[in-house]
């Protein structure tokens, strides 16, 4: 006995499938304010069964950031619908930019200049920001990629490139490759992460610290982000990846 869905689910799994997500532990780069995550052997194997105690912030790994992280009286982990899990993915390609200048960050024109080759971003879509800092981990330091003075210096994306794809293009969710959504710099002359407000504020999530998006198309793909249905939870380290067209 076969249905529609099924040949769907079988043409689905003969697709390239490529996985967005770091395995983390704790030795892997976090975000300094948390203390590194704790992975504990409660039972193993001569107990009869293997099981371990894990410690970690919600915000570890790569991670996916419900709105009520920032922003009060939001949507929390538990909250968000199943749909919103699983989006058309479009894909901005900035790695050589970021990698001449650290303090790169994603403008409207970079959104302008991608669509004249891909055409305008569809509503609804997951925007991710490649600018291939995954590639630095599992280094803290070079994740971090602090000065002589102790400054960081990370790419992200400007507040009027996000205002412009959730309030011209519409779209449903972004992602990156960092700590943060914004850049270091601007973080420290803002002294506020703003931009990261303003996603959270449009009753969006995102997903911090995406990995293999040198892999992945411009669009065309569809991004699936797995993670568990904590109550009240502000996020949770998800399992992202990408299925191609």
């Amino acid at each position: 006995m076969t249905n529609q869905l099924w040949h769907t689910i079988a043409a689905i799994k003969n697709k390239q499938w490529i996985d967005l997500t770091h395995a983390f532990g704790p030795e892997s780069p976090h975000f300094s304010a948390f203390e590194p995550a704790k992975f504990e052997t409660l039972f193993d194997h001569d107990d009869g069964f293997f099981a371990q105690r894990l410690t970690f912030p919600g915000q570890y790994g790569t991670h996916l950031d419900a709105p009520v992280h920032f922003v009060r009286d939001t949507r929390c982990l538990d909250e968000l619908e199943l749909k919103e899990f699983v989006l058309p993915l479009v894909v901005i390609d900035k790695s050589k930019a970021a990698g001449e200048n650290h303090d790169f960050a994603l403008t409207v024109e970079d959104v302008l200049a991608f669509e004249t080759i891909y055409g305008k971003i569809n509503p609804g879509s997951f925007v991710a920001l490649r600018t291939d800092w995954s590639k630095r981990w599992p280094d803290q330091e070079a994740f971090d990629n602090k000065d002589a003075d102790g400054q960081s210096h990370t790419p992200g994306w400007s507040l009027e490139a996000l205002q412009f794809l959730y309030e011209e293009r519409d779209i449903k969710a972004v992602g990156h490759e960092t700590f943060d959504t914004d850049t270091a710099i601007d973080y420290a002359k803002n002294g506020s992460i703003i931009a990261e407000y303003y996603v959270l504020s449009q009753d969006s999530y995102q997903i911090e610290l995406l990995a293999n998006l040198d892999k992945v198309p411009a669009t065309g793909a569809v991004i699936c982000n797995i993670v568990p249905k904590a109550k009240n939870a502000s996020g949770f380290p998800v399992r992202s990846f990408a299925i191609l067209p």
